[in-house]
């Protein structure tokens, strides 16, 4: 595939976080340690990550003008129309306007109908947020990340339920992974197989904030070069253990 590129598609936005020596108790004042400002988002986050490791990337979502705004759009079916498919070896949706994905997603299944396989674009999709919408896109994905937080909502207790539980809702041939924050990640490839992977917390806990991202560009970006299911899953799960360790994303490689 050359130089094609990784689009991740989803949410950009300011994350604001505040640094306390302790969790804090509800309704009490807590002094702040420090303060930073730094760009968020499911799907920014994960091309962060993906650009960090050396992948060829590129992020598609609403930018705003000024350093804070509101009501920003989503991406539509009309924006993604304009996107020249040829440049993208992989396609990664976050969850977020289902119905419109949906749409986005055949678009690129036809494109794909038409390419010889080595030039078939993969197509990837997390299902992080417990909306019901969402869970049209399970089989939609070659790739379905599913979160611990919906695994829950359907009553699974453990990842690997969670991969028996979903397994009927995808297409023919996808991979189905669920991490499960500090006991590891587990997934399941077309032979139905379920492979584990435990977690590798750093020495100490620092900031987890996008550490979902980070496990999931990690394994993007692993089999995107031709990794194996153990081999992403194990990656995946190091990079984030690397990422909780330290504030933002600066050393998740050291």
């Amino acid at each position: 595939m050359g130089d094609k590129k990784i689009l991740s598609i989803g949410l950009v936005c300011l994350d604001i976080i505040n640094v306390v020596d302790k969790y804090p108790q509800e309704d009490t004042d807590t002094r702040c340690l420090s303060q930073r400002w730094q760009r968020g988002g499911n799907a920014s986050n994960t091309c962060t990550v993906l650009s960090i490791l050396g992948a060829p990337c590129a992020f598609m979502g609403s930018l705003a003008p000024g350093p804070v705004a509101e009501n920003l759009p989503d991406v539509s079916v009309e924006d993604f129309s304009k996107v020249d498919l040829s440049h993208y070896k992989w396609i990664h949706w976050e969850g977020r306007n289902a119905d419109e994905q949906v749409k986005m997603i055949e678009r690129v299944r036809e494109h794909n109908s038409k390419q010889q396989e080595k030039n078939r674009i993969t197509i990837s999709v997390e299902i992080e947020k417990t909306r019901e919408p969402l869970y049209q896109l399970f089989p939609h994905g070659d790739l379905v990340f599913v979160s611990k937080d919906v695994a829950q909502q359907f009553g699974f207790t453990s990842s690997a339920a969670a991969l028996k539980g979903f397994c009927g809702r995808l297409r023919k041939g996808a991979t189905l992974i669920c991490a499960w924050a500090e006991k590891g990640a587990d997934a399941m490839g077309p032979d139905g197989v379920i492979i584990h992977s435990d977690a590798f917390p750093p020495e100490k806990l620092l900031d987890t904030l996008g550490a979902g991202d980070t496990f999931i560009a990690s394994v993007i970006y692993s089999l995107s070069n031709g990794g194996s299911l153990q081999d992403a899953l194990t990656f995946g799960c190091q990079i984030a253990g690397k990422k909780c360790g330290v504030h933002g994303y600066d050393g998740i490689l050291l």
